[in-house]
């Protein structure tokens, strides 16, 4: 695999050199029926391409169990058409790291896919990587029939009904790790030893890579994670494209793919189906997210499909080191919970400017078509209510840029809410066209330009504003 460079608008992406040779995964001692654990061919295998300089590790047509996976520079890992690579479901073959989840650095269970500090690595082919996650993932019982319900808590685990929702955990260690894991996050405490004892809530996500260059994954379909599916961390020149990205609807913070602080990244012709935010831009989470700052910038989405999921293009609410030149175009969501979303809130601070959103198709939208909403998980009363001071806590959302978006079918076509201290600002949309149940709706905004709104709504009128600035439509 040579280097080359993908060019799009001024975006220019690297993709990985990587050294034509081959190592034939079945040559280590592996056996792919489903029974047998490779994990050891698996790491022979890697360690000898790793030593010869690097190369390409195939992975031929079967079923190939193992444990976590340790990437190396150099590396093509690739899956034949036919390959499953089928993580195991015992959790004492997932060692404690240190590792990044949800905006923070923390100790987790070491992802079935790891790599850290890399350069030059791929994942390739026509196969597929099952992560396990059914074994690792809480269920809330209102996301399930009755007879699914009870065939799930018959299989074993545990059941918590003593908060607000009913929720099968799998483990009894699991379920108690909730509070335990507040306390040591309150604490920043990065120890392993300090969150031995709620091991099993540590869920990894599918494919986890940190702080690496050149980064190619080109094929293969990822899914069933324990908790998110694609999460590149501070990486540079990414790539990722003509894959398949799937969890169950129900799947507990089942993310697509999680682009977090990284820079110079392509993402195209690919599918998502998922459980939770389906394509999703974040840069850290609140004070540590700030103090790291590296913002997440020059990405481009494109040609992208996504079925199941919150959101189908998402940036937020873990954007403390902010996010900037991003495009997303030409892709199609249906029937996600929302289509484009914009989420963020008071303590997180950052940027998020100079995005570009064009040719987007929608149906079959639950709630909002496009929604920016800048006081995620805090309710609007209680935002109204308080008076805060701008400072490096208050997030920023500006220039937008929305044109050639179609929804049949959506609650509310565009929601903007934005902060009294902070309003969304310098926001652009053109040619908008479809039908919802609600229309335009926007408070706390300011530099907000319309044209070519052709809208068609149930109830209310088309545009409904409060407390905003400069309106022109």
């Amino acid at each position: 695999m040579t280097s080359t460079m993908e060019q799009s608008s001024n975006l220019s992406v690297v993709l990985p050199e990587i050294p034509d040779r081959e190592f034939y995964l079945p040559d280590f001692g592996a056996v792919g029926d489903g029974v047998l654990e490779c994990t050891n061919a698996f790491k022979q295998a890697i360690e000898a391409c790793s030593n010869a300089g690097g190369g390409k590790v195939i992975v031929p047509a079967g079923i190939w169990l193992t444990g976590p996976i340790l990437l190396k520079s150099k590396l093509n890992l690739h899956l034949e058409k036919g390959a499953t690579v089928l993580f195991t479901r015992d959790y004492d073959k997932y060692p404690l790291i240190l590792s990044s989840f949800e905006g923070e650095e923390i100790v987790r269970c070491q992802s079935p896919l790891d790599g850290e500090n890399l350069e030059h690595v791929a994942i390739t082919g026509e196969g597929v990587f099952d992560g396990a996650g059914d074994a690792w993932r809480p269920v809330k019982k209102f996301k399930m029939t009755e007879k699914q319900w009870q065939k799930l808590i018959s299989s074993g685990g545990v059941v918590d009904e003593n908060g607000k929702e009913i929720i099968w955990w799998p483990t009894e260690m699991a379920m108690n790790g909730v509070k335990v894991y507040q306390e040591l996050r309150q604490k920043k405490s990065k120890n392993i030893e300090s969150f031995r004892p709620i091991r099993d809530f540590l869920r990894p996500n599918l494919l986890s890579l940190r702080r690496s260059k050149h980064v190619l994954l080109d094929g293969p379909t990822f899914q069933n994670s324990p908790a998110w599916n694609i999460h590149p961390w501070i990486c540079e020149h990414v790539t990722v494209r003509n894959v398949t990205v799937r969890n169950p609807w129900y799947a507990q913070n089942g993310d697509g793919l999680d682009l977090e602080s990284c820079r110079y990244c392509l993402v195209e012709n690919s599918i998502f189906d998922v459980g939770d935010d389906a394509i999703c831009i974040k840069s850290g989470k609140d004070e540590e997210g700030r103090k790291l700052g590296i913002t997440c910038e020059e990405i481009e989405i494109r040609n992208c499909q996504v079925y199941s999921g919150h959101g189908g293009f998402v940036i937020g609410s873990e954007m403390s080191g902010g996010a900037k030149n991003i495009r997303i175009s030409d892709c199609s969501f249906y029937g996600t919970d929302v289509g484009l979303r914009f989420k963020s809130t008071r303590g997180r601070g950052g940027v998020i400017e100079n995005i570009s959103i064009e040719n987007i198709r929608m149906n079959n939208i639950s709630g909002e078509a496009i929604v920016y909403h800048m006081f995620y998980e805090i309710s609007e009363e209680d935002l109204i209510a308080t008076t805060v001071p701008v400072s490096e806590e208050t997030p920023i959302f500006r220039n937008f840029d929305v044109r050639n978006i179609v929804c049949t079918g959506a609650q509310t076509f565009l929601l903007m809410k934005g902060l009294p201290e902070m309003p969304l600002e310098n926001l652009t949309f053109e040619n908008i066209t479809g039908k919802a149940k609600r229309g335009i709706i926007g408070s706390q905004c300011k530099e907000v330009h319309f044209s070519s709104i052709s809208i068609e709504t149930e109830e209310g009128p088309l545009y409904t504003f409060e407390n905003c600035e400069s309106i022109s439509y």
